[in-house]
């Protein structure tokens, strides 16, 4: 029966309408076409970008395929959204590559051959995946459409969104049903009527047939039937030419941008340069490298960004997405000749307020939940350097920076009582300096000078005596890491301190570095490895090793403490006794867990000490941010809720124990320090303690005696 069934490419469209398609589809490509390399070609007014994007360019192409066909970033915390963006992704391609089928047909394969193999089951085969792609097509435009403007999904309305928005999606919507329409239109004109073939192309056949129905004649669908194909062809040719120049030039900037992307972006900034003098700073939008300008265009509104965002949800004047449409906003305005403007400055006229930037906590999560793999902390940073070098910055934060100037950690206390908190053990902690230990203990600022980050401090000395094993720290020689300060803006001085660091490490004898803070852990497992000091050297205040790297040849372990203590426990090294019956959640810290994916080792040492673990819905690499990263901890802010205070909430009303969580189980000292806080401002005292993990360990083995 399906033996010699097919349909006639351009029925009722007459030769010289034909020509003058294919002029418009020509006219209509060659706009794409000078589009798009005008597009791509303004960002090689940026900078060199310090990351080898193109490298292992096939390996990179297959990847970003797999995560573009895969939609698994648009999936990421939001079913429905990724489903919807699916479908459209899905169907939009099917039918591109259903055009080009018919387009070989015709214009290479049938001339070629004397034949056609649009035909017979491959015909029956093409209409059915057609009409059912194009219904997946429509089904998530739908849901796009109902999410927009029904619900109102609160990310998808802002500061930028446009009518260039509502045009995308309404005309994406105006193909897909204009395609349907017009094959219903030749179902019900040709050959006198429908015919049961056709039922093939299930959706236009059932329009064919309803439309039949209430009216339409198949010599009227025959006769308007040149008209409703010049419709949808000519909104076809003019999407095709308008892609380049608006919102769906997203469909190939963010493929781009995912075939760029830095997979440490973040987590380690650029190299120091070798030279002291080098401007790493942004003053003008062309200081942004060529992948960062891309990343501008790559953004898609989607809005991910900001609902993750904790500054955003505290109240704090920062949204990643406005931040990052606005320099593309720039940009625009500055192509087309308006004033230059400073790109971030406190007070005044400038593209971003120091506030702004001010606000942002770096932890990543505005990065962790974007589907084209826009890279904002690191742009977010340089813009902090451009504030630093402007002496725009924060009174508090200013008091750090000359804390660490003069005395080497953020709290400005004397270098001397930096291991004063050994004093109330009642053993003694081995010096590194005097002795070659197996794991030299970084201990770090606050657990180191702040009185309640002191109590976790101690209870990790009890826990490493309890394993035996051969440990020591630093005392007085041990300095700031410089993780927040850097991401703040200062490289200078975080130079200064990473150098010190690396000069008392260089001086010890050890096999394993073990940090208490998750930020000092980030930026020495991630980023001392990479320092090339160059001229630096030359600085007598410098004390790095002769080749200007440290551990270049990757010699020394880092980890963190919650990883070295399961280690110990998994190997029988150390003995933890279930001892204790809490019910506790666990929070992840954002340089232990999304910076760096340590995620098992804390949950495991938990529920080693017989405490009942209960996760909080944002967990993991979806984790909520305490708010003192990015120098939070240092800043005040107008804000309501305060981030802590926010998830000390989620901890008592949306895990599955609710308030009778007793234990909020913290792996960093600056979460301690800002829970505490929260749980004060918060009214959360009599609720929940906040308490750290190694304090858990040390009383479970106290109790067992």
């Amino acid at each position: 029966m399906s033996e010699g069934v097919t349909r006639e490419t351009f029925w009722q469209i007459s030769r010289v309408e034909e020509v003058l398609f294919y002029f418009l589809a020509a006219v209509a490509i060659l706009v794409f076409v000078y589009g798009v390399y005008s597009r791509f070609a303004r960002y090689t007014s940026g900078k060199a970008d310090p990351f080898d994007r193109l490298g292992n360019l096939g390996t990179r192409i297959r990847e970003a395929t797999r995560i573009a066909f895969s939609n698994e970033k648009q999936f990421d915390r939001d079913i429905v959204g990724g489903a919807m963006h699916a479908f459209i992704l899905w169907g939009f391609l099917t039918l591109l590559i259903g055009t080009t089928i018919l387009a070989i047909d015709k214009y290479a394969y049938g001339p070629a051959t004397g034949s056609s193999f649009y035909i017979g089951d491959f015909f029956l085969s093409y209409s059915f995946v057609m009409n059912l792609m194009g219904l997946l097509f429509m089904a998530g435009i739908t849901v796009a459409l109902y999410r927009r403007y029904v619900v109102r999904n609160h990310r998808l309305w802002g500061k930028h969104t446009s009518y260039e928005d509502d045009l995308f999606i309404w005309s994406l919507f105006v193909l897909g049903a204009g395609g349907f329409l017009l094959e219903a239109f030749r179902i019900a004109g040709w050959m006198g009527g429908p015919q049961s073939f056709e039922q093939a192309s299930f959706v236009s056949y059932f329009i064919a047939i309803t439309l039949m129905e209430v009216g339409l004649t198949a010599s009227a669908a025959e006769a308007w039937y040149p008209a409703v194909w010049w419709s949808h062809s000519l909104v076809a040719l003019w999407f095709i030419a308008w892609i380049p120049y608006a919102k769906p030039f997203h469909m190939l900037s963010s493929f781009a941008n995912v075939v760029t992307r830095d997979p440490k972006a973040g987590v380690r900034l650029p190299s120091v340069p070798a030279d002291p003098a080098a401007d790493t700073a942004t003053e003008d939008i062309d200081d942004f490298s060529w992948k960062q300008l891309l990343d501008h265009d790559a953004c898609t509104k989607c809005g991910r960004c900001s609902s993750v965002c904790p500054a955003k949800a505290s109240g704090r004047p920062l949204d990643p997405r406005d931040v990052i449409l606005d320099l593309k906003a720039y940009r625009e305005e500055r192509d087309a000749g308006a004033e230059e403007m400073p790109i971030v400055a406190d007070g005044g006229t400038s593209v971003i307020d120091a506030s702004t930037m001010e606000s942002c906590m770096a932890c990543m999560a505005c990065m962790d939940a974007c589907p084209v793999e826009i890279e904002h902390v690191t742009q977010f940073t340089e813009m902090n350097r451009q504030l630093v070098e402007q002496a725009d910055v924060d009174r508090n934060v200013q008091d750090v920076f000359q804390n660490l100037m003069q005395q080497g950690n953020t709290f400005g206390d004397p270098a001397r009582s930096r291991p004063d908190w050994v004093d109330d053990l009642d053993f003694e902690v081995p010096d590194a300096r005097e002795t070659e230990v197996e794991y030299l203990w970084y201990v770090g600022d606050y657990p180191s000078y702040d009185e309640r980050n002191q109590k976790v401090a101690r209870s990790l000395a009890r826990v490493l005596e309890a394993a035996d094993v051969d440990y020591g720290i630093l005392y007085e020689d041990e300095v700031y890491d410089g993780n927040d300060i850097r991401r703040m803006g200062e490289e200078l001085l975080y130079v200064t301190q990473a150098a010190q660091l690396i000069g008392a490490f260089e001086a010890c004898e050890f096999d394993t570095i073990v940090c208490t803070d998750p930020h000092a852990y980030n930026t020495i497992v991630n980023e001392y490895s990479d320092f090339d000091f160059g001229e630096w050297a030359d600085d007598p205040m410098m004390d790095v090793p002769v080749d200007g790297y440290w551990n270049a040849d990757g010699a020394y372990d880092v980890k963190h403490y919650t990883q070295v203590v399961a280690d110990l426990v998994e190997s029988g090294t150390l003995d933890v006794p279930a001892t204790l019956s809490y019910t506790a959640t666990y929070h992840d810290p954002c340089h232990l867990g999304r910076y760096n994916e340590v995620f098992e080792a804390p949950r495991q040492l938990v529920e080693e000490t017989g405490c009942e673990l209960h996760e909080m819905p944002r967990n993991r690499a979806d984790s909520f941010c305490c708010g003192g990263g990015g120098g939070g901890l240092w800043m005040d802010f107008d804000e309501d809720p305060k981030p802590s205070e926010e998830r000390l909430r989620e901890a008592l009303e949306d895990t599955d124990a609710g308030d009778a969580i007793e234990k909020f189980v913290v792996a960093c000292p600056m979460c301690m320090t800002m829970y505490e806080d929260g749980r004060k401002t918060g009214g959360f005292e009599e609720d929940i303690e906040v308490v750290g993990l190694t304090e858990l360990l040390a009383e479970s083995l106290e109790q067992a005696g």
